[in-house]
């Protein structure tokens, strides 16, 4: 039986979680919901599946003291920065190349570091699964999750006709990817019972990911291949540090998923939550009889539907409603709920300026 092992992408902002989360300490390295930062319950998640030793985190180079902090199960090797970052394409091909030099015959799951999950029993059986479908079959699988919602965040796949279960999870050929709908067009997939929210969680074999890199994205198959060799040798680090910075930037969706016929898709049904943006918290945390969400030392008055974090002082909001307000690092956000999708526009004005860095 091939080896399992799972490969974390940790390379996020976080913007939109701005000013809890910055540069220096994003959205993965915090205890955003539950008591241990995200990166942590990301390989909790994989406990009794694949073992830490087989786990790597592809993170921000200047990011891996604080994720080997953040996540100390695991062998400090395994956490490996990019020196700068080339989306999510070069992360998967940098992943890849870390299972090939361990084990040419690998089986692993892409999995990202700032989601949250519950029904883990089956998420595990839903990964199990998948794993053992790669390693029979020459096949691309993506995760797609049932939707509850007509969500405009999320990408959404188009499943087909079954394919096969395994561990009591349905896995149906992938017919297309679609970019975020609007809302009328998400009411109308839900409908159809077909359509499914975009994980971003793939698993396939080191040799199915290869011909399929080789086939759709050369440049990705020769990045693999190149850093797999200095992974042999114990210098990953060097590797990227001379392959990276001509790379050019691509998506894994654009490099592979859109364009591969061979994908399946595991059906998803236990609880997920990209946790995308502040309004997410909504969910996680309880609210009072006002609706208000109230995280830290928050007092309100009059005050309806609001958002309060403010952890290191008191906040106290009066006659406002639908807000979200955020006391935190030294900055204070306050911001429409429907307009949550714009702090990250506020990050990069901010930073345009060059007056605010160590804020950000």
């Amino acid at each position: 039986m091939a080896g399992r092992y799972a490969v974390i992408m940790a390379g996020g902002k976080g913007e939109r979680f701005w000013p809890l989360s910055t540069s220096r300490h994003p959205k993965q390295l915090l205890a955003l919901v539950g008591d241990k930062p995200l990166i942590a319950q990301a390989v909790d998640r994989l406990q009794g599946l694949v073992p830490p030793e087989n786990v790597f985190v592809v993170t921000n180079a200047d990011l891996v003291d604080a994720t080997r902090e953040a996540a100390p199960s695991l062998p400090s090797e395994n956490i490996v920065g990019e020196p700068v970052g080339r989306d999510t394409a070069a992360a998967v091909a940098c992943g890849g190349a870390l299972v090939k030099a361990r084990d040419e015959n690998g089986v692993f799951a892409i999995l990202t570091a700032d989601q949250v999950m519950g029904d883990l029993d089956v998420f595990s059986a839903t990964l199990k699964g998948g794993m053992d479908l790669a390693e029979q079959n020459d096949i691309l699988v993506t995760i797609g999750i049932e939707p509850t919602y007509p969500a405009t965040g999320f990408g959404y796949i188009e499943s087909g006709t079954r394919f096969d279960t395994a561990e009591g999870v349905e896995f149906r050929k992938a017919d297309r990817f679609v970019e975020k709908p609007d809302e009328a067009t998400a009411a109308q997939y839900l409908e159809t019972g077909k359509f499914y929210w975009n994980s971003g969680m793939f698993i396939w074999s080191v040799a199915a990911l290869e011909k399929a890199f080789g086939a759709h994205c050369p440049a990705m198959r020769q990045l693999m291949d190149t850093l797999a060799g200095y992974a042999r040798d114990g210098k990953i680090v060097e590797g990227m540090a001379a392959t990276y910075p001509d790379l050019g930037k691509i998506s894994i969706d654009y490099a592979l998923m859109e364009k591969a016929g061979n994908i399946v898709m595991a059906c998803g049904t236990f609880y997920w939550d990209d946790v995308g943006a502040w309004p997410a918290l909504e969910s996680h945390f309880e609210q009072d009889r006002c609706g208000n969400t109230p995280i830290g030392q928050v007092e309100t008055l009059d005050a309806h539907g609001n958002i309060v974090l403010s952890k290191d002082r008191l906040t106290a909001v009066i006659g406002v409603s639908d807000l979200i307000v955020v006391q935190a690092e030294g900055v204070t956000l306050v911001c429409p709920k429907d307009r949550a999708q714009d702090i990250k526009k506020m990050v990069i004005a901010l930073r345009e300026t060059g007056s605010y860095d160590a804020l950000l």
